[in-house]
């Protein structure tokens, strides 16, 4: 396979995490999928890297030349769904921040389960998944594609517009060491706005194929 300098998607992960992302304007970096959970495409500034067991051959001939923004268009994501024989999930932007020192200054308590539907969605998705409640919030940590780790707050209707959201995804750079990926549907401008406060940067777009 095609890996444009990277051998899995966790060594591009990694060093995407770093502040180094693949070259713009070459590729698209094709890798074996890091799962048989974890099959998509992610898009950086002028690059794509394809993550999911098709041959490279398939996916070139479903990939005009120089048309940067096809391999996150309708038509190949469409294709490539059913080659996979899955279903597409949402095209989410992709966030990332690096740890911060000192303690939360949320008063959090970590719970070991939850009926919760973030938090069972959680579990679906990502491995070694940690929950924390509030009054009114639930923060969520687990490590999900290619064992990166990812954060997911939720907040109920009656406690929102009030920084409780901004509050729990700072609380959560807190509670780990390691970089955090939040992956954020554009159309809930709430949730973007609270994770850019709370120093999340956005560095790319990411779709994923559930199976």
């Amino acid at each position: 396979m095609e890996t444009g300098g990277a051998d899995t998607l966790a060594d591009l992960l990694a060093e995407a995490s770093r502040g180094r992302f693949p070259a713009p304007d070459t590729g698209p970096t094709i890798l074996p999928q890091p799962s048989p959970r974890d099959a998509g495409v992610i898009a950086f500034t002028a690059h794509n890297v394809i993550f999911a067991d098709v041959e490279a051959s398939w996916i070139h001939r479903r990939l005009p030349d120089g048309d940067l923004s096809a391999p996150l268009g309708p038509r190949f994501l469409g294709a490539l769904e059913g080659r996979l024989g899955r279903r597409l999930d949402n095209i989410d932007m992709l966030a990332l921040a690096g740890p911060l020192p000192g303690r939360p200054q949320i008063a959090l308590t970590e719970v070991s389960a939850t009926g919760h539907p973030r938090a069972g969605r959680a579990r679906l998705y990502r491995d070694d998944v940690r929950t924390w409640t509030c009054p009114g919030g639930l923060l969520v940590i687990g490590r999900g594609v290619a064992g990166r780790w990812e954060v997911a707050v939720e907040i109920d209707p009656e406690h929102r517009g009030r920084g409780l959201g901004r509050a729990l995804a700072c609380a959560a750079r807190q509670l780990t060491p390691h970089p955090l990926w939040a992956q954020i549907a554009p159309g809930n401008a709430a949730s973007v706005r609270t994770f850019l406060a709370a120093g999340y940067v956005p560095v790319g777009a990411e779709a994923l194929f559930s199976p």
